[in-house]
């Protein structure tokens, strides 16, 4: 019988820390996936502690693969300056008022990865597509401009919060090779934002603009859905390459596709491609395939559009069940189908020259 979260979490109440606390106890796990025999979780502690927590971590991973039904067991420290100060991402005026689209330092391009809609799987196919590019040994950075839903500190199993050494400029964090930033590593667990349009803005071309992004071969911003201000201002502040539509195939979102692909064609924002998510399901017991959400709907769009399609990314469990352990599937089980859907996607717009 496969071990539960709460079986692997009574085997780290028996792990003892330093200061004495169990190690359930103590806050410190993060993004804990069990996926049938599979456990993987993170440790967020303070990188002055990396040392003494390391013999901790260990121990962890040694009282879970004890477990019945365990048959990996992957623990990753991720460290976090907790006094660091947080940026300020308070409006400013000057921000509202700087002009032109502005190159980032040290960053060659940037694309967007948008939706009409919600619910397709942006955010994912934004995860698992900056994965790819960086396996295929590109500097891959990702801003999740989902302000009011950010996923990716999730998907990467990151957390803790930005350092800024003079509340201006925000250093990033890292999660499997890619620099990472979003709205969620500011915030408590679980806390909303509630924002209205000049806040938004700003704190977008705060995230964009100040962040110490470094040297990146290509930043990809995971969009929110629609056509608001996020969309809008990203184009105008910032030198797009394009942008990656992702749509299911059923026409409701691929109606929503379409009004998107207006928004960009009227900033002079080219379409790069198009990502269909969802395009068809395997059942994993008897092996029969079925088009929940209709059949090639976003591929016809894009034929209609003139526009390439990157990649047909089927519905499977192990991309769910992979973005909430905090690894992108093309990491955690790079041999799958939706796998290799998402590094066509990234070879296909290294092979475009569009990274």
């Amino acid at each position: 019988m496969a071990a539960t979260r709460e079986d692997v979490m009574a085997a780290l109440a028996r792990i003892t820390l330093p200061n004495g606390t169990d190690l359930a106890a103590s806050g410190l796990v993060r993004a804990l996936g069990v996926d049938g025999g599979a456990v993987r979780f993170v440790l967020e502690i303070d990188p002055k502690t990396a040392e003494a927590m390391k013999p901790v971590r260990d121990a962890a991973e040694a009282a879970v693969a004890q477990l019945p039904g365990v048959t990996s067991v992957s623990a990753v420290m991720t460290a976090h300056e907790a006094k660091a100060p947080p940026p300020d991402l308070k409006p400013r005026k000057a921000a509202a008022h700087q002009a032109g689209p502005q190159a980032l330092p040290g960053v060659a391009t940037i694309i967007a990865v948008a939706s009409g809609k919600g619910g397709v799987g942006k955010s994912t196919v934004s995860a698992n597509l900056a994965a790819a590019l960086t396996q295929q040994g590109k500097r891959v950075g990702l801003l999740d401009a989902d302000v009011y839903g950010p996923s990716q500190p999730q998907m990467f199993g990151v957390r803790g919060r930005p350092a800024s050494p003079d509340g201006k400029r925000i250093l990033p964090l890292k999660g499997h090779g890619v620099t990472l930033m979003s709205i969620g590593f500011m915030l408590p667990e679980g806390e909303a934002v509630i924002w209205r349009g000049p806040m938004l803005i700003s704190a977008l071309q705060q995230m964009l603009l100040q962040v110490e992004w470094g040297e990146l071969d290509v930043l990809l911003v995971d969009l929110p859905p629609g056509t608001g201000d996020v969309p809008m201002t990203l184009a105008q502040k910032s030198e797009l390459k394009g942008a990656v539509i992702v749509s299911t195939p059923q026409d409701i979102a691929l109606d929503d596709a379409r009004k998107g692909v207006t928004m960009f064609n009227k900033l002079n924002v080219p379409v790069l491609g198009v990502i269909e998510n969802m395009s068809t399901h395997v059942c994993s017991n008897c092996g029969h395939e079925e088009h929940i959400f209709g059949h090639g709907g976003a591929v016809r769009e894009a034929a209609a559009m003139g526009v390439p399609v990157l990649a047909e990314v089927p519905l499977a469990m192990g991309v769910r069940t992979a973005g909430d352990a905090g690894e992108p599937v093309v990491l955690s089980a790079p041999d799958s189908a939706e796998a290799q859907a998402f590094n066509r996607a990234a070879k296909a717009l290294i092979d475009a020259g569009h990274v």
